[in-house]
């Protein structure tokens, strides 16, 4: 137990650092797209971007774009888990509205910062940043009606506990968008024990039918409805090599928590 505690800790310390380094130095190359063009290599129109601060879509790292699910509703209160810089914050605050809330969740203070400055560039009163991860989510049961994820889960160790974690915060029935990279083959165990490949958004990984089979465990109903060879985008061979023999890519899933209402039970519109 106390090696795999350590181990966790070593994981979240290799990927804040990451991210620190995305969040201050988003003109640098890194082995995973970036910024507004891998914005729009993965999926996100040009005119959804242009509504935003370029400081927020600087430093994106994303690996999809989770609003292809299109479960956030006028007035909702959503949670973004690994919020970064606020690309996917941002958009959502604009589909809520005034009367809606977003909470913002990330656990490298780099992109809190930048989140901050970028919704207040914004006038975004309705973007709340809290501290933290995945697996200890700030908030009440039952308290949001939208879960949204962006690259983020892969990187998160326990799995298991993170997705009990957002079935926790979803009110029963609430929604969820999540991209997040998959595999087709596992993982060899000895690569987990290194912190830094965790941070590279593969080893993180794991194969997309565990993926789902975890958060139907939790009580979430998904379903993927898009994938991509996000790793195409590659800058680095070794790292596009890497994908190719697991079989990584990338999803798109919406869901439900369960509720006694049918699985996947399209929400109503206005």
């Amino acid at each position: 137990m106390a090696m795999w505690s350590d181990r966790k800790d070593f994981i979240f310390k290799a990927v804040e650092e990451m991210y620190t380094d995305v969040a201050s130095r988003p003109g640098a190359v890194f082995h995973f797209p970036t910024g507004r063009l891998a914005c729009l290599f993965v999926g996100y129109s040009a005119d959804q971007l242009d509504c935003l601060p370029p400081e927020a879509t600087e430093s994106f790292a994303g690996v999809g774009c989770p609003f292809e699910a299109d479960v956030i509703r006028e007035g909702d209160v959503v949670l973004d888990v690994g919020s970064g810089s606020g690309t996917d914050v941002l958009i959502a605050a604009m589909l809520t509205g005034p009367t809606g809330t977003v909470h913002a969740l990330d656990m490298t203070r780099a992109m809190r910062d930048k989140l901050r400055r970028n919704a207040a560039a914004m006038k975004a009163a309705n973007v709340h940043v809290l501290e933290g991860n995945a697996e200890q989510i700030p908030l009440a049961d039952a308290s949001v009606d939208v879960v949204t994820s962006n690259g983020v889960l892969n990187l998160v160790p326990d799995k298991r506990t993170a997705f009990g974690e957002i079935a926790r915060v979803l009110k029963p029935g609430g929604r969820l968008q999540i991209a997040d990279i998959a595999l087709r083959m596992p993982v060899l165990e000895q690569s987990h024990a290194d912190p830094r490949l965790w941070a590279e958004c593969v080893v993180g990984a794991i194969v997309r039918d565990d993926y789902v089979s975890l958060l139907k465990a939790a009580g979430l109903d998904v379903e993927v409805i898009g994938e991509m060879d996000y790793f195409a985008g590659s800058v680095s061979a070794s790292t596009r090599r890497a994908a190719r023999g697991l079989g990584a890519h990338a999803i798109v899933m919406r869901g439900r928590r369960h509720s006694s209402a049918c699985a996947l039970e399209e929400p109503e519109r206005s």
